[in-house]
């Protein structure tokens, strides 16, 4: 079987092997004339003019690290089983972004029977920290996206952290520099500075135009010799037409000559993300990148360091990004963007799975509410359109709503329990009393935190406030006295309280209007307004029902206290 195999001295061969300073390493490099344009650049053609190039001039092979023995690097057998990635940086918290890039890659590889790989790009040391690795982590699980490989999930083509894969990228490195496809450049900051103005100056594409592409062997050793630091540089082949079919976006391609030679490995030694990208989804065998189109740029570079090492290409899926609804990149200026606030203001995670499948996707129908597994039979890289997706908070509030109606009762009681007594308003999560409030506001809450404010509306009596609404002056106007003075009758005969205990509070108010000559909104309105101090709300038996259960908060206002207070209140109305 063909894999990557390495040792265990080579798995602690970590990045800070490649932070070595130039006088204690022995450092790479070869120097290399620049050969003649070629034809197109297939790995065929890039063979060719990297041959021409070792040709031109002899030099001696030098590492970039004290030599340590060569590592077996191989890239796994394709077999046709669709391998796809997610490969955060772990420098900050999981975006949106990220994780609807997560998801496609997910389900994915769920609808075609593959495998989903968790690789973490830690390479920039001064960043990326484990908490932030940690926390990323945390949040996929909390979406639900398991992967088939991973750090805390091994498989045979790890390690899945790019600081534990130094090994690999330095001697792929060196066989670049070998092979005539790489070089030592020596220029200082100022001098690329320089260049750079140079050429904004001039209106030309930025791009490496220095000396050392075409430096002499004597110029370089003597620039080693003095332990001048340097990158290392990707020579680019001149005249060729770099093209890929992706898959969302169809043919894409570039010409080499807009791009200059690119660095490698940094003056550090750090390898730079358009090299171990490659690299690492090269030697990890993945088959798909689906990705945002923010890297397609990136994908020029990676062909080229594809195709000198002799490995496949994946395919590409470039994805569109996702807007804020002013059409803006979407950042925290507009609220929430990272998963774990979404969890904390209390958003469900299959809420947040569904609303980020349809940022950029749909199954050509107007279905907008799915389960995962729905997603996962349904989904196909082929409905993936090009325009830019919107985040709108107003439909993700919405479609958390719909979520929270259709979860079992069971789980909506626990949910919201959880929320009511953190806010002091019940006293078990799973009492009498929150079961009754559960089942009046879960159909009118679009976040689970939502549920505190509905309850405890629910249990206050403004009514003294709200008598100054000019809305509800025209129904108190309304000869309001009759129903305030039948509710109070009511009350004390205590024929009111027997209708609730009885659940009959609906025939209470029936017989009223009859006997008053009222119905419809004439005699429901003010029966509402009486009873909750509200025009609008849950059913008024319920209100009354719940303030009635065991388990009441103390905040709320009894029965007893709504009738004092409209006793109190009744010079308002009286005629």
């Amino acid at each position: 079987e063909t894999h990557l195999a390495v040792s265990h001295q080579d798995t602690h061969n970590t990045m800070s092997a490649f932070m070595m300073s130039a006088n204690a390493a022995i450092t790479l490099g070869r120097a290399h004339i620049r050969g003649a344009k070629v034809g197109r650049s297939t790995r065929g053609a890039m063979s060719r003019w990297a041959g021409s190039n070792r040709r031109s001039v002899a030099a001696p092979v030098t590492r970039c690290v004290a030599t340590e023995s060569k590592i077996e690097i191989k890239v796994p057998p394709n077999d046709g089983t669709v391998r796809v990635r997610f490969a955060p940086s772990p420098t900050g918290n999981l975006h949106v972004g990220g994780a609807r890039t997560a998801l496609f890659n997910w389900l994915y590889a769920r609808r075609m029977g593959g495998k989903f790989i968790l690789r973490v790009e830690d390479t920039d040391t001064a960043r990326s920290t484990r908490e932030s690795e940690d926390a990323m982590v945390r949040d996929l699980k909390w979406l639900g996206l398991d992967w088939d490989e991973g750090p805390d999930n091994p498989g045979p083509y790890g390690p899945y952290r790019q600081s534990e894969r130094g090994a690999i990228y330095k001697q792929l490195a060196q066989q670049l520099v070998d092979e005539g496809y790489a070089y030592p450049c020596f220029c200082t900051d100022e001098e690329l500075t320089a260049m750079k103005e140079e050429q904004e100056a001039k209106k030309l594409p930025p791009k490496y135009m220095g000396k050392w592409s075409t430096a002499s062997k004597e110029d370089v050793e003597a620039e080693m010799a003095k332990g001048t630091p340097h990158t290392y540089r990707f020579r680019v082949p001149e005249g060729e037409r770099i093209e890929i079919d992706d898959m969302i976006r169809g043919k894409v391609g570039w010409d080499t000559d807009t791009l200059g030679d690119f660095v490698l490995l940094r003056s550090n030694g750090m390898p730079v993300y358009n090299f171990c990208v490659a690299v690492d989804d090269a030697t990890m065998g993945i088959t798909h990148v689906l990705r945002a189109e923010e890297h397609l740029p990136n994908t020029l570079r990676q062909a080229l360091v594809y195709d000198a090492l002799k490995f496949p290409r994946p395919i590409f899926a470039h994805m569109s990004l996702i807007l804020a609804p002013d059409r803006s990149k979407l950042s925290k200026r507009h609220g929430a963007t990272s998963v774990g606030q979404f969890k904390e203001q209390g958003y469900l995670s299959k809420t947040m799975i569904n609303y980020l499948s349809l940022l950029g996707w749909n199954d050509g129908t107007e279905q907008e509410i799915y389960e995962s597994e729905e997603l996962v039979e349904k989904f196909g890289v082929d409905r993936i359109n090009k325009s830019p997706a919107v985040f709108d908070t107003v439909k993700l509030n919405w479609m958390n709503g719909q979520h929270i109606r259709l979860l079992p009762e069971e789980e909506q009681i626990a949910m919201v329990g959880a929320v009511l007594v953190k806010e002091g308003l019940a006293a078990s999560a799973d009492g009498e009393f929150t079961k009754k409030a559960v089942a009046m506001c879960a159909n009118g809450i679009e976040l689970v935190e939502d549920a505190a404010k509905e309850v405890k509306a629910i249990l206050e009596y403004p009514l003294k406030e709200n008598l100054k609404d000019d809305k509800m002056k025209k129904v108190i106007e309304d000869d309001f006295g009759e129903i305030a003075d039948a509710i109070i009758a009511g009350f004390e005969s205590g024929e009111l309280q027997s209708a609730i205990e009885k659940n009959e509070f609906k025939g209470f108010v029936n017989a009223t209007g009859k006997e008053l000559g009222r119905k419809g909104k004439r005699l429901f309105m003010p029966f509402r307004i009486a009873l909750t101090g509200r025009m609008q709300g849950p059913e008024v038996g319920d209100v009354l029902s719940l303030i009635a259960t065991e388990g009441t908060p103390e905040s709320a206002v009894s029965l007893d206290d709504r009738v004092a207070a409209l006793k109190a209140e009744s010079a308002a109305w009286a005629k």
